[in-house]
């Protein structure tokens, strides 16, 4: 296994949300709480930031020159070139105390992405999915902190996790329609490793789940809900992960500063970083959103 490199020391509050634009050859994350979108060009090593002023849970490949954004006030699509945010359907416009934390795209290319309250409250927020046609369904409710995603590689099945739980939940996905049903638990994290943020699945179909809390990694068989592996990162709040590179066999994982006191950032100075390892496997495609032009 290759040694674990720092590749980008942005001490972010609140890395999350990688996803790689395999046509563009870069890699795109957000820093929800500061109000950042970040896109990483592995060729020069040059990390461009965009300011949203707000809250930015997630960010989807859409074509060369935009992307699409899950924000404190809904789904948007983004110029790059402009810095324009244009609303496409804000699905709890009728309320102010939550935001959007995770989400990506399904391989039909709707828009996964869910919320979470702001207080702390419980089963506050729910799980949406932007269609093609750009109307909103909204797919879970009683969600607490709406997180990791992924899809096995046969698309018969979708992983999901509300992180307070403690654990990865499986549904059957029917990829024409988008329906996902037959909810059932996979796995939890074991106790004293943090709680399951961010997802992604790999090509033999395992489950690579990122520890808030557990400065870790783990790879899973959603088969038999046993550990096949993990790996170690040097910051106790890792947010997410996901495959990138040309041959999709590096793995950028995403942590985070928030939360962490003074003694706690001089132990892990590189905390809010992101990291990246050839973990020995390769992942699936990050799916850009296909809908409306």
């Amino acid at each position: 296994m290759t040694e674990l490199e720092l590749v980008i020391d942005a001490k972010a509050r609140l890395a999350e949300g990688p996803s790689w634009d395999a046509d563009e050859k870069r890699l795109y994350w957000v820093d929800i709480e500061g109000f950042k979108l970040h896109i990483y060009d592995p060729s020069s090593g040059r990390d461009t930031v965009h300011e949203v002023g707000q809250h930015i849970g997630a960010v989807v490949p859409y074509d060369q020159d935009r992307v699409m954004v899950a924000l404190k006030s809904g789904f948007h699509r983004y110029d790059l070139a402009s810095g324009k945010l244009t609303l496409l359907h804000n699905p709890e416009s009728h309320r102010d105390d939550n935001r959007f934390n995770d989400g990506k795209c399904d391989p039909k290319g709707r828009f996964w992405a869910g919320t979470m309250s702001l207080t702390d409250k419980k089963n506050q927020g729910a799980l949406y999915c932007l269609m093609n046609d750009g109307q909103v369904k909204t797919v879970l409710t009683d969600v607490s902190l709406s997180n990791g995603l992924g899809f096995h590689p046969d698309h018969k099945k979708m992983y999901y996790i509300d992180t307070p739980t403690g654990r990865i939940d499986q549904f059957d996905f029917d990829l024409d329609s988008g329906e996902i049903s037959n909810r059932i638990t996979l796995f939890s994290l074991p106790e004293g490793t943090g709680f399951p943020d961010g997802l992604t699945v790999d090509a033999e179909g395992m489950i690579w789940v990122a520890h808030y809390g557990g400065s870790q990694v783990s790879r899973w068989n959603p088969d038999t809900g046993s550990l096949i592996q993990h790996i170690e990162v040097p910051a106790s709040n890792v947010t997410s992960c996901c495959f990138g590179g040309e041959e999709l066999d590096e793995l950028y994982i995403t942590t985070a500063r928030n939360g962490l006191s003074e003694e706690q950032l001089l132990e892990t100075p590189h905390a809010g970083g992101v990291f990246r390892v050839k973990p020995g496997v390769k992942g699936q495609p990050t799916y850009r959103y296909k809908g409306i032009k």
